[in-house]
């Protein structure tokens, strides 16, 4: 059984450039389980993640000569990985419903203990369970950092559809969590 040398992501990235198979090969393996994870927050399950997955890397590779290394290359290959899924999201599926701030409402409060007692697999999963168009505001604001003009132009809606969305995410997530503490203290609700 032969060992695949170790190279560092810089010396991979290099190679690929230079249109070595092997090297986009190593790349992938390297990085596809971290991108796997982006693209599972904006898929319905885990075959059309794996998709995205694909999809992007096609892209990373297609544009690796455009990496200029002013940042991270995981950073870079990431904010493919999550325009890759939007774009794959919205060719494959209705989207979108957007909801205008006044019925958004107001949040019912959660116990923060609760909350914070939350399994990460439990929150991934409520979050996957949000309407497409919540989920994808809500990950690219909560989880990938973007700010409302961002999201506005990467998903075709206004500010104000997008600020209304993350708005109705946090609320139905709220509501989820309040009813999962309820049911492990035994309240009625």
């Amino acid at each position: 059984m032969f060992l695949e040398p170790k190279y560092t992501i810089e010396q991979l990235v290099e190679r690929c450039k230079a249109g070595e198979r092997k090297a986009q090969e190593l790349l992938y393996k390297q990085l596809a389980g971290k991108m796997l994870a982006v693209c599972m927050r904006y898929a319905t399950d885990r075959m059309e993640a794996e998709d995205m997955l694909q999809n992007g890397f096609i892209k990373v590779f297609g544009k690796m000569t455009d990496y200029r290394a002013d940042g991270s290359f995981e950073g870079w290959v990431r904010r493919i990985m999550v325009h890759s899924s939007i774009e794959y999201y919205r060719k494959h599926h209705k989207m979108m419903q957007v909801v205008d701030m006044d019925e958004a409402g107001t949040e019912p409060s959660v116990n923060p203990i609760a909350a914070a007692n939350l399994d990460a697999k439990v929150l991934m999963g409520l979050i996957q369970q949000l309407a497409p168009g919540y989920r994808i505001v809500f990950n690219l604001y909560a989880l990938e950092g973007y700010a409302h003009k961002e999201i506005a132009e990467i998903v075709g809606i206004t500010e104000g559809a997008s600020k209304s969305q993350l708005s109705r995410a946090r609320t139905i997530l709220k509501e989820q969590i309040a009813k999962m503490e309820s049911k492990s203290y035994g309240y009625a609700g």
